[in-house]
């Protein structure tokens, strides 16, 4: 069995999320850690300062999933099995490399997330069929070469960005097939400035790539 630990970013949430993990993390205060954010800079931000925190305590494997049990946690050890006895450097758990394995969504939600990832295939060239996905493991050598700092989106369109560093960098990829199960409390963060960011935004992000090499 694997011995995962446990980062939980925190943008001061006002359902208490903050202090239930705090909670749990001094009953397992070397298996479980809140990263508490005063404010609420976007999933981008989020997420990048999460990454930063597990290179700076030296983490070999570094995995980003819902906290809502969209993501299945058995799934974590597929993607640490993959990034372990593979030449890949970047492993995402898809919801569409088999279909589309999406449960509970309105299909007004799974035409526009799969219209995303085809809409990025085409803009960024990259031979991802979810690249929207937020279930993805790395090699820290990934996140340590990506200028996290650079991050232009905090909306999902960060979601494609990361990817796209990668793949610019010519690391590694696979995707292996998950199911990905609507949460069901709370509600979708989904909204139109999202939207905008990824249709236009990444048009961006493609050009000016052309002159980053």
């Amino acid at each position: 069995s694997l011995d995962f630990n446990i980062l939980i970013v925190d943008d001061n949430s006002p359902d208490g999320t903050g202090f239930l993990v705090q909670s749990f993390a001094l009953k397992n205060s070397k298996k479980v850690f809140l990263l508490s954010r005063d404010n609420k800079d976007g999933l981008g931000k989020a997420y990048t300062d999460g990454f930063n925190w597990a290179l700076k305590n030296n983490y070999n494997y570094i995995f980003e999933m819902d906290a809502d049990f969209s993501h299945d946690p058995i799934d974590l050890v597929r993607l640490h099995n993959e990034l372990c006895i593979s030449n890949f450097d970047l492993v995402i758990g898809s919801r569409y490399i088999n279909g589309i394995n999406v449960v509970n969504w309105p299909l007004s939600r799974i035409i526009l997330s799969y219209f995303a990832s085809f809409y990025s295939r085409i803009i960024t060239g990259m031979p991802v069929k979810d690249a929207t996905s937020g279930f993805v493991g790395y090699k820290a050598k990934v996140l340590k070469a990506i200028n996290l700092d650079s991050i232009m989106f905090n909306g999902y369109a960060f979601q494609i960005e990361l990817k796209f560093k990668a793949f610019k960098k010519k690391f590694k990829m696979q995707e292996i097939p998950i199911i990905f199960k609507d949460r069901i409390y709370g509600e979708s963060k989904m909204n139109g400035n999202i939207i905008f960011e990824a249709i236009f935004g990444l048009i961006i992000m493609r050009f000016k790539s052309l002159f980053n090499k």
